[in-house]
């Protein structure tokens, strides 16, 4: 009875998954689960493919069938899941509704529910690095936003402020002062260039010039007399 259920469940799942599925032996085939979650974003990846090895024992299916998990052959790693830890729970998973199917053809059933878990286990760990990712955003920003915020102004920060910046223009002009002696001693300072007419004319120096001219030459007058 129990082959009869197992050779008429083989010939159901051809049906249902036509390229997905490959024989080992008469009591023994791989599946392979497509599942839509897991391909790197913004690339051309596709989501991972795994391989479901079912063996019948002799009195499935009033005894579950003997399960394992696998990549295929020269698949690169999936970027969100990791068999070497993760095919345990996984298959586990499935121990439910095993017994809940004991005596039925259930490997369809099976298939759909690990589909399903591993693509819930992908979607999880996506959504948590997106969060980080997220929450890394945010805390750069943050920290962008608190340069332009500063430090809240009060009296004693002020006045520290004030003193900071006072002593800064003390030691500019005293750089400055100390700079301008050095270029004198050096000879280097600037010539002073000689006005046109028209230039003391527009600056009122000419009139000055005469005026004091005519003080001096008024007091030399009284000085003789």
């Amino acid at each position: 009875m129990g082959r009869e259920e197992q050779i008429e469940e083989r010939e159901v799942l051809d049906s249902i998954f036509p390229d997905e599925i490959t024989d080992i032996n008469e009591t023994s085939y791989r599946i392979a689960l497509k599942t839509q979650f897991g391909a790197e974003d913004g690339s051309d990846a596709q989501p991972p493919t795994l391989l479901l090895t079912v063996v019948y024992p002799p009195s499935y299916p009033d005894e579950p069938p003997s399960l394992d998990l696998s990549l295929p052959p020269n698949a690169l790693k999936p970027l969100h899941l990791d068999l070497s830890t993760d095919r345990g729970p996984l298959l586990s998973s499935l121990s439910q509704t095993i017994e809940e199917n004991l005596g039925m053809a259930m490997i369809f059933t099976l298939v759909t529910t690990l589909t399903e878990n591993i693509e819930s286990l992908i979607a999880e760990r996506i959504a948590f690095v997106q969060k980080a990712k997220d929450r890394e955003a945010e805390e750069a920003e943050a920290r962008e936003n608190a340069k332009f915020h500063g430090e809240k102004v009060t009296r004693e920060s002020f006045m520290r402020w004030r003193e900071g910046f006072r002593r800064e223009i003390e030691a500019r002009n005293e750089e400055r002062v100390r700079r301008e002696a050095e270029m004198k001693g050096k000879g280097g300072g600037k010539r002073e260039e000689k006005m046109t007419g028209k230039e003391l004319w527009e600056r009122g120096m000419v009139g000055k010039e005469v005026e004091e001219e005519g003080l001096e030459e008024g007091v030399e007058a009284l000085k003789v007399g």
